[in-house]
């Protein structure tokens, strides 16, 4: 039976007309080209930790045992933001200390957070403005072909991290927030099936963002009227706000941050 290949993903804001992407690339094949590299995505919008942090929980766990998750969402390259290795059970990260592992501290059993500092496992020169090329991606390689964490730096209690806000729940009511909107305009909320269960939809509960209204929580967008505001669990496991066939945000001129309510009769 052949060997199993290692799996190395990319999240990236590089977008798709530069030499980025494939440069990372590169630079993983140089240490390990016995790897396959998986693009999750080069589109992340520029500079948006928070996109990048959400579009990697919603598919880490995807992946097979061991994919090493490669993220290079950097805006404060060259500064004193620190390269790291995130270890779990199941799977590594790697990628700038920046909150962009965030989701990952909040739902995985991190057993280290590694600062990546031994240049030895750098590219040389290392740019000033690329390290996505230049640590990151030959640091992946060498992950891959099992170089002991403990050769590459030093572990660390005190990695980046926003806050991931839970809803708050009452009887009548579940504030939450959008955390996340998608290229469609569909506003994604952190509020889950374990706060808005079936009963509590069963008994009429309506969704609200600022002035508009989602009377209905529906289970796919067909059961949908033409523009109508409707709430469903997409498959993320968080509610969304949709309108069929055009972007909610447009209608509602919600932002990430908004605050959600839904009203439980």
């Amino acid at each position: 039976m052949a060997e199993k290949r290692p799996i190395i993903t990319l999240t990236t804001d590089f977008g798709e007309a530069d030499y980025f992407a494939a440069a990372v690339k590169g630079a993983v094949y140089t240490v390990n080209p016995a790897v396959e590299i998986v693009d999750i995505t080069h589109l992340v919008p520029p500079h948006d930790i928070y996109a990048a942090a959400f579009t990697l929980m919603c598919c880490y766990k995807d992946f097979p045992r061991m994919t090493i998750h490669l993220v290079v969402v950097d805006p404060g390259v060259g500064s004193s933001r620190r390269p790291i290795l995130v270890m779990t059970d199941d799977y590594n990260f790697i990628g700038p200390d920046n909150g962009v592992f965030s989701y990952i501290y909040q739902r995985e059993r991190v057993n280290r957070v590694v600062h990546l500092m031994t240049e030895h496992y750098f590219r040389s020169p290392v740019s000033s403005t690329f390290h996505g090329r230049d640590i990151f991606a030959p640091c992946a390689g060498y992950v891959s072909k099992l170089v002991d964490w403990r050769m590459m730096g030093e572990e660390i209690s005190d990695p980046v991290r926003f806050n991931t806000p839970s809803p708050a729940v009452s009887d009548k009511e579940i504030r939450g927030s959008v955390i996340h909107i998608d290229r469609f305009g569909n506003l994604i909320t952190n509020i889950t099936q374990t706060e808005l269960t079936p009963e509590r939809i069963q008994a009429g509960a309506r969704v609200k963002v600022g002035s508009h209204e989602a009377a209905r929580v529906l289970t796919h967008f067909a059961e949908a009227n033409k523009d109508e505001l409707f709430a469903y669990f997409g498959s993320a496991g968080f509610l969304e706000l949709a309108v069929p066939r055009k972007p909610a945000s447009r209608l509602t001129e919600a932002r990430r941050g908004a605050e959600v309510a839904v009203i439980i009769p």
